[in-house]
């Protein structure tokens, strides 16, 4: 079930993204990059939640850059316009929901390493966001209005994270308790930053990045 590029609104600028969707239509989802860009693995996260029943758009957040190398990721990471991200993320969450096989009058959201913070932001930023996943989440510019939050949160991490470590996360999830959010995280054991990237072989486990997807595709069906 192969995607598409697309063009959309954002704020009266213009943003680009892979969607793919069912032939049923099903509730929609907005999957955001890791630090590479809007590369092929990602758009096929959104191909995969497409065959899975749900309507997925992976927004171009660095319109039109990507890379295979860290140093140039790190820098067009830290580079990210994060006003610009938030418009490009709302217009996503309002094209999705303008969708005609889009179900539902909220969608989802997932993203992976910065995605997975932009994941939480935009939960916390629209109200159109239904139900937020996190996986290891990091960006330092990126912070999360939490008391805005109104999605339930899951989220998934590596034991042996250096980016997010396992105290980082249950700091997270201790703020998102005490202000009242509904979260669930869970902590692979021995598990590394971007383990659930399968064309990261140094990094990637199959067995707990399939327990995730299991749980991803549950916690959608469940608040969507």
């Amino acid at each position: 079930m192969a995607g598409e590029m697309v063009t959309f609104s954002s704020n009266g600028d213009q943003c680009r993204g892979y969607l793919a969707r069912p032939a049923a239509g099903g509730p929609g989802v907005v999957v955001l990059q890791e630090w590479w860009g809007l590369v092929d693995q990602i758009k096929g996260v959104a191909d995969r939640l497409a065959q899975a029943g749900f309507v997925a758009l992976a927004p171009d957040l660095y319109h039109g850059q990507s890379t295979k190398s860290p140093d140039e990721a790190g820098k067009l990471m830290m580079a990210l316009n994060i006003e610009a991200a938030a418009r490009d993320l709302a217009g996503s969450v309002d094209y999705l929901l303008g969708l005609k096989e889009t179900r539902g009058s909220r969608v989802g959201s997932v993203g992976f390493c910065m995605g997975g913070q932009l994941s939480l932001y935009a939960a916390c930023a629209n109200p159109g966001i239904g139900a937020c996943v996190v996986y290891y989440g990091i960006h330092p510019n990126v912070q999360p209005d939490i008391p805005a939050l109104e999605a339930p949160v899951i989220g998934f991490f590596g034991e042996k994270d250096a980016f997010v470590p396992p105290q980082a996360v249950r700091e997270l999830e201790t703020a998102l308790r005490d202000a009242g959010k509904s979260v669930e995280f869970h902590i692979y054991p021995q598990r590394d930053h971007a383990f659930f990237n399968e064309v990261r072989p140094d990094v990637y486990h199959q067995a707990d990045a399939e327990d995730t997807w299991t749980r991803m595709i549950g916690f959608y069906r469940q608040h969507l």
